[in-house]
């Protein structure tokens, strides 16, 4: 999500005797992910080229928004009991129906399903099926490696004014994710809920880990993305599997980039800058024969814009799912150098992220129409 590569490298310069330090430990494994890569399920089950293409054709092309409901400032605030928002939900999804949006990219945490285990499987199953009223299919992200590290359950704290995603939380956090210890309670997560839902049509598949390796974690979650793929793969779900490649090109990432991509069902990636560098992910992505979905894409200040990248997608047969929807407590209409220089509330221009304001008004009346035309909406 929001991947800090790039324009956001600044904050890792910030912080680069940590993040030397951070280095010297990640190489510490107790295991290697080498050594777990040799389970022979994580091949066996892979899906063929040709299942993962007749996959995406029964959606059509996929287009749609990473999706947080406008009233819910993290995952937690999203699927807790007290704060998990339907009529909210079926309000907003009923607006990207109207825009033709078939597919949407929601994260899932850890902490709700433990603190809550029948609960939350209610929710999700409640969250399906407010989806699939408006025809869209819902692609789950089950780790995240960005923002604040250290989750925790209960009332979430309100926004910072003014910051981009100030409170939105990692999943299931460093300390867990780089300590095997706490693994066999991750595990028991993954497994019900892929088992939960391993049938259900109403699922487009499960992005198994956000980002791995963002916010300083480098190759320490290295480990544990290789372990959620042999846990999924033991479920062997009917839906694919995948997880995208963020930081394309950097040497830190190269063996995690090529884990993701020979190991996912479909190969999907991120990219906010603008086309030229969306022209050669293309390029890359499309040359392993598998059914590609860009999973975050859209941030006007980069030159990442709908105008320039969703047209360049949809003719290339690249699955797009922009960062944004509805303006709200995330704040992601803020950019990211805010959470390194906060610039007061005043309204950004142009807006980093998000489609709609608040009142379900378009911010650009113009990006609204082309998605549409993209999408098919303005010819129903």
């Amino acid at each position: 999500m929001n991947n800090f590569i790039g324009e956001k490298n600044i904050q890792r310069y910030v912080v680069l005797m940590i993040t030397i330090g951070a280095l010297f430990f990640a190489s510490c494994d107790i295991f290697t992910p080498e050594e777990r890569m040799k389970n022979p399920l994580l091949k066996e089950r892979q899906w063929s080229r040709e299942r993962a293409n007749d996959w995406v054709a029964q959606v059509g092309w996929p287009a749609g928004c990473n999706y947080n409901p406008y009233n819910s400032i993290n995952q937690l605030e999203m699927w807790q009991v007290d704060t998990f928002s339907p009529e909210v939900i079926d309000s907003e999804l009923a607006l990207a129906e109207s825009i033709g949006f078939n597919i949407i990219r929601v994260y899932l945490h850890d902490l709700a399903w433990e603190t809550d285990k029948a609960g939350f499987i209610s929710r999700m199953d409640q969250f399906l099926e407010i989806a699939s009223s408006h025809g869209i299919k819902t692609l789950f992200v089950i780790f995240d490696d960005c923002w604040n590290e250290n989750p925790s359950p209960g009332v979430q704290p309100d926004p910072i004014p003014g910051v981009h995603n100030s409170r939105w939380v990692q999943s299931p956090g460093s300390q867990k994710a780089t300590n095997p210890e706490y693994w066999p309670q991750l595990e028991a997560y993954v497994k019900d809920v892929l088992t939960t839902f391993k049938e259900d049509e109403r699922i487009f598949g499960w992005d198994l880990y956000n980002e791995p390796g963002q916010f300083l974690d480098f190759t320490r979650s290295f480990p544990l993305l290789v372990e959620v793929f042999i846990w999924a793969r033991e479920v062997n779900p009917s839906q694919p599997l995948t997880a995208g490649v963020f930081e394309r090109g950097a040497a830190w990432a190269m063996k995690m980039n090529q884990f993701q991509i020979e190991y996912s069902d479909i190969v999907s990636f991120h990219n906010y800058k603008k086309k030229e560098s969306m022209m050669e992910d293309i390029e890359y992505f499309l040359s392993f024969g598998r059914p590609v979905i860009c999973t975050e894409y859209m941030a006007r200040g980069f030159g990442s814009t709908f105008e320039d990248i969703m047209p360049l997608l949809k003719a290339n047969n690249i699955g797009a799912i922009n960062w944004g929807f509805v303006d709200g407590k995330t704040q992601t209409k803020y950019s990211w150098f805010t959470w390194l220089f906060p610039g007061g509330t005043e309204e950004p221009e142009p807006w980093h992220h998000e489609i709609f304001r608040a009142d379900h008004t378009p911010y650009q009346e113009a990006e609204v129409e082309l998605i549409k035309n993209l999408t098919g909406a303005n010819s129903n």
